[in-house]
């Protein structure tokens, strides 16, 4: 059995767990990975010690391949650095220096930072719709048996699987771990971003494969191949948000799921610009005194349906009925007043007098 080398480049000398790290990265990673983190730090000492895989796992009874899975995760975040010899098989792990941020991140963010919302329960039903109005969204049975066997096999995939039921806390069920392979056998997304992917949804409350599938179906079509590219356009929507969010009058925190669920429908289905969005929340403003998604989703929903693209088309609009509110009124006071019905009969004359004489003399 080969010999791993495992050197540490910070100068600690003695088993420490870092407070950032239980804070940051213990609550998001597989309770198995934690331990494979800890252990390393345990046989750490001044000087590099050989160990190798088959006794780690033996220490901590799991298997060789949980280790290797535990080594890539701890890779990608960038707390270990691992080197391979030339069958591709680790053979030099570097502990690398974990050091908290100097600030602490805002408890609400500015619109230049990435929103940590949804696109999306977007709400569930509503981003399942949403995911419904692409064609791709039935694709995932489109791959063969043959195909999903030779995925199975591949290792990157393999490590993706098990990555996805720690995020979403369950075995997968032979359809979810279709719909993650056509991800990315049919989508072209990297197993990195289709990782990214599920921790983003997951983050944001959503575990359901068919929410997730919306995001992945929306990524694939804005041509988004990257994690970093995901990340920038969650920025940019954060951004558009906020604009919405200030045009109400609305300050001081973060948009809430059923905001975004109408922000995105007026910004990507409806295709709306965000002067047109404005105008729309300035007159929900005026008209209701208060902030109301509701009134100004009636407007552009209204607005959409009369084909608004431009805000040219909004004033056309208000000409229109100027018109026709002007033309009413015309019309309604050009009536005449019909006659009192009560009044609409022959009148008598009688004499009361003559009357009374008559009575007394009775």
């Amino acid at each position: 059995m080969s010999m791993i080398t495992l050197q540490n480049s910070s100068a600690v000398e003695v088993t420490v767990l870092s407070n950032y790290f239980i804070d940051h990265f213990m609550p998001e990673a597989n309770g198995e990975f934690v331990k494979v983190y800890i252990y390393l730090l345990r046989l750490l000492t001044s000087a590099p010690v050989s160990f190798n895989l088959e006794k780690m796992a033996d220490s901590l009874l799991c298997t060789e391949r949980d280790i290797i899975r535990a080594l890539k995760y701890w890779s990608k975040q960038e707390l270990i650095r691992l080197d391979y010899d030339s069958g591709k098989k680790p053979c030099g792990i570097t502990l690398l220096p974990l050091q908290a941020p100097s600030v602490q991140e805002p408890a609400v963010l500015s619109p230049e930072e990435e929103l940590p919302s949804a696109n999306a329960d977007k709400t569930a039903d509503a981003s399942v719709q949403a995911g419904e109005n692409h064609p791709e969204a039935s694709a995932g049975s489109t791959l063969t048996p043959d195909r999903i066997r030779e995925l199975k096999e591949n290792e990157e995939i393999v490590q993706l699987l098990y990555i996805a039921e720690q995020y979403l806390g369950k075995t997968l069920s032979p359809a979810e771990m279709q719909k993650i392979l056509y991800f990315y056998d049919g989508l072209g997304l990297s197993a990195d971003l289709i990782e990214y992917l599920i921790e983003y949804c997951v983050s944001r409350n959503h575990k359901s494969i068919r929410y997730i599938e919306t995001v992945a179906l929306a990524w694939a079509k804005e041509g988004i191949t990257t994690v970093q590219m995901a990340k920038d356009a969650s920025s940019r929507y954060g951004k558009e948000y906020f604009a919405i969010l200030k045009a109400l009058g609305i300050s001081s925190r973060n948009p809430i799921e059923s905001e975004i669920v109408l922000m995105d429908k007026w910004m990507k289905e409806f295709g709306f610009s965000m002067e047109i969005i404005q105008e729309a929340c300035s007159r929900t403003v005026l008209q209701t005194g208060q902030p109301s998604f509701q009134y100004a989703d009636k407007i552009l929903c209204g607005w959409k349906k009369k084909n608004v693209r431009h805000p040219e088309d909004i004033r056309t609009l208000d000409a229109e009925h100027q018109k026709r509110k002007l033309a009413k009124e015309t019309a309604r006071a050009s009536r005449q007043p019909a006659p009192n019905r009560f009044n609409n009969f022959q009148q008598r004359d009688y004499d009361f007098a003559e009357y009374e004489k008559r009575l007394l003399n009775q």
